[in-house]
């Protein structure tokens, strides 16, 4: 009797096959995150500059109705709450505080007056300190 052993194939990748894609995704990876982590940087240095731009027409429409920019006591809390001494005051001006806070998480630093206009509006960038480049730099109102 002559019997015939039928070995099934079975369909899939071999440990070897997926050892050779994953290193080739991990070299995609290694190769394009640079420039991704570049494009996040400046898109929030983007996103602060214009959040630093409403902030500051927001600002004009408070002087407008109240007579003088906030104090450097009352701050950008007072576009959110009624500062005291604010009778004319017709806020709320922002919708919610997160819009007082920068893209990297820290608020917005304001002073008033200003060393460079009426108010100074700024932020320090991803690094929190003065100067840098890229998204370390500083981006403010002037």
């Amino acid at each position: 009797m002559h019997t015939k052993v039928l070995h099934a194939r079975v369909n899939g990748f071999t440990l070897v096959e997926l050892l050779v894609v994953l290193v080739i995704l991990g070299l995609l990876v290694a190769l394009a995150a640079p420039r991704v982590m570049k494009y996040l940087g400046s898109a929030r240095s983007d996103t602060a500059r214009i959040q630093i731009e409403r902030l500051s027409g927001i600002l004009d429409i408070y002087r407008l109705e109240v007579g003088h920019y906030p104090t450097d006591q009352e701050g950008l809390q007072a576009l959110v709450d009624k500062p005291a001494q604010a009778d004319a005051w017709n806020g709320p001006y922002i919708k919610n505080r997160e819009s007082l806070t920068d893209p990297w998480g820290a608020p917005y630093a304001y002073r008033s007056p200003g060393q460079h206009g009426e108010f100074d509006l700024y932020t320090l960038g991803a690094d929190g300190k003065e100067g840098g480049e890229g998204a370390d730099k500083d981006v403010t109102n002037w």
